[in-house]
C-alpha cells in the first residue's frame, strides 16, 4: 500500500509544480525577450507574462510586453499575472497591475520607449525628481506605448 502512494506521489508532484502561476527569476544573459527576440540584459527592466497554464514568457522590457499583449500574441483572459522589475530593486519582479511606471527620457529604457517601473509611487516620485518625467499606472501605460 505504502509503495503504491510513493508512487502516486512520485507521478503527481511534477504536474502540481508544472501548474505553478508565479513568475520565476529573469536569467539575466541568457534568457531572450519573446516578442523582440533580444537577449535580457539590464537587470532593471524586465518583465514576465505567466498564464493560467503555468507558461512563463520572458520580456527584455515592460513595453515589449505591453506589445506583445496589444499585438494580440495572447489575451488577457489567458493570463494568470502580469509582473515587471521594480527599478528601484534591480531582478525583484513585481505585480504590473499595482506598479507606478515613470516614463522619462532622461532613463531610456531597451527598447526605448523610456519606461520604468516601480512597486511604489513615493519610489516613482523619487526617480522623477532626478530623471524628469511623467508617472503612470497601470492601465494608463498600457494606452501610452504604442505598438
Amino acid at each position: 500500500m505504502k509503495s503504491k502512494l510513493l508512487i502516486l506521489l512520485i507521478i503527481l508532484l511534477p504536474v502540481a509544480f508544472a501548474c505553478s502561476q508565479q513568475p520565476e527569476p529573469i536569467n539575466f544573459g541568457t534568457d531572450d525577450c519573446i516578442h523582440c527576440k533580444m537577449t535580457i540584459e539590464d537587470q532593471r527592466f524586465g518583465a514576465e507574462i505567466v498564464t493560467k497554464k503555468g507558461k512563463i514568457l520572458k520580456f527584455d522590457a515592460t513595453e515589449c510586453m505591453i506589445n506583445y499583449l496589444k499585438k494580440g500574441k495572447i489575451s488577457e483572459e489567458e493570463v494568470a499575472g502580469f509582473y515587471v522589475i521594480d527599478f528601484s530593486n534591480p531582478q525583484k519582479l513585481i505585480d504590473a497591475k499595482k506598479a507606478v511606471y515613470l516614463i522619462s527620457p532622461n532613463l531610456p529604457s531597451p527598447m526605448g520607449a523610456n519606461l520604468s517601473a516601480f512597486s511604489s509611487r513615493s519610489n516613482a516620485d523619487s526617480q522623477k525628481q532626478i530623471s524628469g518625467g511623467e508617472i503612470y499606472n497601470w492601465d494608463e501605460v498600457k494606452e501610452k506605448i504604442k505598438k
